[in-house]
């Protein structure tokens, strides 16, 4: 059995501060794929770093921004940063370990939120991302990719989707996009254990007390070659912890 998270945390320090060491203790996963870190290593918590945690982190060039992190009970065979293109790079968005029988992947896809330069660039972004998606799918080895995506990709995984198609995140060449990277090869491994289920979602805004009336977003995902989400056995989002605006994603694996 082996229990992964993805945990979009917001701020390491500030989740710090709202219990991230109690859900930790708590939910003890054996792997955590962390995002949006938006510190230096040397701005990490010391109770985090003593943790018994194998830990790498890929911080972005830009303080205070961006950043990725892994951290695992199971020591890795090796670790690679980035992707190898050097603006997505430098913001520090993905980050890889390599096990003896496979591999794992954590990720903060950009946001096009902010305006039409932050969308080009998120747009960019996953075109590139789909030609990585597809050199692991190559290898042949087991992979899982973990991350916050921001894009919710069918209907049931947002509130109220009629009012959303215009919006960053929901964007129809962006659903299309999620659409074409599951096409490669991958699966949405909570959403093959919850086929139907709605009103499931991991990012909640922090306005019109969202989470409080659930009116949410799943963008966060566990991508997992079939050899991997086959043995995925039980899958949740642990949305009564608040030290985020998103909630880990949390599966248990059958390895």
């Amino acid at each position: 059995m082996l229990k992964i998270s993805s945990y979009n945390i917001n701020g390491v320090r500030a989740a710090y501060r709202k219990g991230l060491m109690q859900w930790i203790e708590k939910s003890a996963p054996d792997i955590i794929c962390f995002q949006e870190l938006r510190a230096e290593i040397d701005q990490v918590p010391e109770e985090l770093i003593d943790l018994d945690y194998h830990q790498a982190y890929y911080v972005a060039e830009k303080k205070g921004y961006s950043g990725v992190s892994i951290y695992s009970k199971k020591e890795p065979v090796s670790i690679k940063e980035g992707m190898g293109i050097d603006w997505i790079d430098s913001e520090g968005r993905v980050l890889t370990f390599e096990y003896e029988s496979f591999r794992l992947v954590s990720v903060y896809i950009p946001s096009g939120s902010s305006g039409d330069h932050r969308q080009d660039l998120k747009m960019s972004f996953l075109k590139d991302f789909t030609t990585f998606g597809k050199e692991l799918k190559s290898e042949r080895k087991p992979t899982l990719i973990c991350g916050d995506f921001n894009i919710c990709h069918q209907e049931i995984d947002i509130h109220n989707p009629s009012q959303q198609h215009k919006n960053s995140g929901f964007l129809p060449e962006e659903r299309t996009w999620v659409s074409e990277f599951l096409e490669l090869g991958y699966e949405d491994v909570f959403r093959k254990l919850h086929p139907d289920t709605p009103d499931l979602y991991s990012w909640w805004s922090y306005r019109a007390a969202s989470k409080e009336r659930n009116k949410g977003w799943r963008i966060d995902y566990h991508m997992a070659t079939p050899e991997l989400a086959q043995k995925a056995s039980e899958a949740y989002i642990e949305k009564e912890w608040n030290m985020s605006d998103h909630a880990p994603v949390t599966i248990i694996y059958d390895l």
